[in-house]
């Protein structure tokens, strides 16, 4: 039998194909028959709640987990029948913290760059020009322990462009670190984006940093719920939502058991739907007294979360992991 033609890297419409890739883990559906094309040098976010099958995804893209039914490509290589073609059009910054801190930022640079046959004459050359670009050229030579927070998830970007990749996957790439660190990390990315026509994919529980993004995928329970530009989904599933923060627990009850459609935010305020655009005046009229605070957020994109998941973008697990990244004890199943 002939083998089926491969497509020809960076030929064709999109970066990355994912056609209905389904994956379990015992009786756990993690992914449900999802499908997502992604263009060439678009910049794509990917949100969903704990356990909503994003890690899975990622995974099974970095082709270190085999899905159990479905196809995926990348640059034009299946992952399945072509996985060591896929990797080496593939960036990779990791959630959990990768880089060896026992090296300099050059060595571990200049490691990735020998793993992925680099030619000598290119090594160099490729690692001043990510130094540069991630403004990391004056600590080349620091070990990577000494270095912050941000400035490791600064080196992890340049490492997964060392081999000139076409597409860079990054999984929550600025949890723990402060809204300075991830500011600067969104300018780096935007910044690749021009320079290098390469395609970003990006997970992130902090609902803010995806409004810049070409679109947004928000899947749940394994399937995707929606797929559009922030101003569509606005458009389309945002609600105006209200955000107290009650005097005692007390009221907090009141209110839970007064408007059921609400949720509990990690640091105790509480979200209020309000889809008839009454609901904000029966509130305050009330628990106007008993309450701390008052903010009315008026189609935003947590509104779209919250309307499409019925859950806050981020839980308290997420709030832990935000103090610090978590990392994965060996043996452990993948976050899905």
């Amino acid at each position: 039998m002939t083998e089926p033609v491969e497509a020809v890297p960076g030929d064709g419409e999109f970066a990355v194909r994912i056609d209905k890739v389904s994956k379990r883990f015992g009786r756990t559906l993690a992914l449900d028959a999802v499908s997502l094309d992604i263009p060439q040098k678009e910049l794509i976010a990917i949100l969903g709640p704990n356990g909503a099958g994003k890690s899975t995804l990622i995974m099974i893209l970095c082709t270190l987990l085999q899905a159990d039914s479905g196809s995926a490509t990348i640059a034009g290589f299946d992952i399945g029948k072509r996985p060591r073609q896929a990797r080496r059009k593939l960036g990779v910054v990791f959630q959990e913290p990768s880089l060896d801190t026992r090296l300099t930022v050059q060595e571990n640079l200049d490691f990735h760059a020998r793993v992925y046959q680099v030619p000598a004459h290119l090594r160099q050359k490729r690692i001043d020009e990510m130094l540069e670009m991630v403004e990391l050229s004056d600590v080349r030579d620091r070990l990577v322990r000494t270095l912050s927070a941000g400035m490791k998830r600064r080196v992890e970007i340049a490492r997964s462009l060392i081999h000139d990749s076409s597409v860079v996957i990054l999984d929550e790439p600025t949890v723990g670190l402060d809204a300075q660190s991830r500011a600067r990390i969104w300018d780096y990315l935007h910044r690749l984006r021009r320079e290098r026509d390469i395609t970003l994919i990006v997970t992130t529980h902090y609902i803010e940093e995806v409004e810049r993004c070409d679109r947004v995928c928000v899947i749940d329970k394994g399937k995707v719920l929606a797929l559009d530009t922030p101003t569509a989904l606005k458009q389309t599933y945002g609600e105006k939502i209200i955000r107290v923060t009650p005097l005692d627990a007390e009221t907090g009850l009141a209110i839970q058991a007064r408007f059921p459609q609400t949720l509990t935010s990690p640091d105790g305020d509480i979200i209020v739907t309000d889809s008839t655009g009454q609901v904000s005046e029966q509130l305050l009229a009330e628990f106007g007294q008993h309450l701390r605070s008052v903010n009315v957020e008026r189609s935003s994109l947590e509104s779209v979360f919250l309307n499409l998941t019925g859950h806050a973008i981020r839980d308290k697990a997420d709030e832990r992991r935000a103090g610090g990244v978590e990392g994965r004890q060996p043996g452990q199943e993948p976050r899905m």
